[in-house]
């Protein structure tokens, strides 16, 4: 199973699709999003190595935040793994 966060602006497009394998990761992710919302701060994220995220406040509430699950088979998943998990 995977699942996906997405983050679309009307004006940027697509501004974050990330998949992720480890729904404990999913779930920090969408905490952390949520948590930039509720304190109106801007979305910030870093990895510690290949992945660095910065989404000013006023970008971010302006913006679709959708998510998804899909079911992968084994394979597929290896494939897909998200940078944030890496």
């Amino acid at each position: 199973m995977s699942q996906t966060v997405k983050i679309q602006n009307k004006t940027m497009g697509v501004i974050v699709e990330e998949t992720f394998a480890d729904s404990i990761q999913f779930k920090i992710f969408l905490q952390t999003i949520h948590g930039c919302l509720s304190s109106k701060s801007d979305l910030d994220f870093f990895n510690g190595m290949n992945f660095l995220l910065h989404i000013p406040f006023d970008i971010l509430k302006e913006s679709v935040i959708t998510t998804k699950v899909d079911v992968q088979t084994l394979t597929e998943k290896l494939m897909n793994k998200s940078l944030i998990e890496s």
